[in-house]
């Protein structure tokens, strides 16, 4: 029988995608939960479930994603665990492919953009829940990361061929940021 409590949230894919941000050593939880906009207890338990199900691979304190089994949950299961929400026209900042990089690659169609809600957001869109309350302010702050969950939402939401080229792109990214470690 699973523990309930061991069960991946949100939240943690959240965390998972910051680790894969950070250049060389992993800082301490006190910083990501500060990047994030978490407290530093959901960073810690976020952390806990994500060595739980193996997509942390080290100690405590120096735990480092494990890049293989992330690559295989973000393609092949991320999408059915955490499936998108979209709902009705609002002002926020745009995800999927409306956001860097897919917006480079594929071009808008002629109805409203996916964008997370957000009081501070420029476009107006069709309102793409986002994994976690804090994702659009955290993404604000970091391109990076940003990128990495406008990603995630083209693989949970995206068309065909939206999907292919984000999961090609989110392959290349990951892969390219365990080597840089």
């Amino acid at each position: 029988m699973q523990n309930t409590d061991m069960a991946l949230k949100p939240q943690d894919v959240m965390v998972v995608m910051k680790l894969c941000c950070y250049p060389g050593e992993r800082p301490p939880i006190s910083a990501i939960a500060s990047d994030l906009w978490l407290s530093p207890s959901e960073v810690h338990g976020a952390m806990k479930r994500l060595q739980v199900a193996r997509l942390l691979h080290g100690t405590e304190m120096k735990s480092k994603p494990n890049v293989s089994a992330l690559v295989e949950f973000l393609l092949h299961g991320f999408k059915y665990v955490f499936p998108a929400e979209l709902g009705q026209p609002t002002r926020g900042l745009p995800t999927s492919y409306a956001a860097p990089p897919l917006n480079a690659e594929i071009l808008p169609a002629d109805e409203l953009p996916p964008v997370w809600p957000w009081h501070e957001g420029h476009v107006r869109g069709i309102s793409f829940q986002p994994l976690y309350k804090t994702v659009p302010v955290a993404c604000s702050k970091d391109p990076l990361l940003y990128e990495y969950l406008a990603l995630l939402d083209a693989v949970r939401s995206g068309r065909a061929r939206e999907r292919n080229i984000a999961e090609k792109e989110l392959i290349k990214r990951l892969r390219s940021a365990k080597t840089s470690r």
